[in-house]
């Protein structure tokens, strides 16, 4: 049988590694904490602990109240920009800390689900791909034993 095929499939280098199981998943905020010297996996899970302990509802609530205790304080003083000072150093900084570390955390948790629901379609996508090109080639066998026919039938 002549081959008459035009095209051959070259695949990525991607699509190879993928293939081959060679690739990892996607990336998780989880997998990102420091694999160095012990100092360095030392203060990042410290740095972790204190974030969790900090960016957690309970955490706001607590400085909430911590700053509450110095209203009366602030309002006795008379002067506004003291209880401006108060509201802005105080209340604010203490509550939304907390409550801006809560915030993160949820947003990563929905981008690392995001990042792995992405990484599963590209899966099944580079897998239909090869699919698509199975039957691409086997489609080509079957046109080239027509060509085949026909030249055959025309000599």
């Amino acid at each position: 049988m002549a081959d008459t095929t035009t095209y051959t499939y070259v695949p990525h280098h991607r699509t190879k590694a993928r293939l081959a199981g060679t690739t990892a998943g996607p990336v998780k905020v989880a997998e990102l904490h420091a694999k160095g010297n012990p100092a360095a996996r030392f203060n990042a899970w410290f740095a972790v602990q204190v974030t969790d302990g900090v960016g957690t509802m309970w955490c706001a609530y607590a400085f909430a109240a911590l700053a509450l205790v110095s209203l009366p304080a602030a309002i006795n003083s008379g002067s506004p920009v003291i209880l401006v000072s108060w509201v802005s150093q105080t209340f604010l900084q203490l509550v939304l800390l907390s409550v801006i570390i809560v915030g993160q955390n949820v947003q990563a948790a929905a981008s690392d689900k995001r990042s792995e629901a992405t990484y599963e379609d590209a899966d099944a996508v580079l897998h239909e791909a090869v699919k698509i090109q199975e039957h691409l080639a086997a489609q080509d066998k079957v046109l080239d034993a027509l060509v085949e026919k026909l030249q055959a039938g025309r000599a």
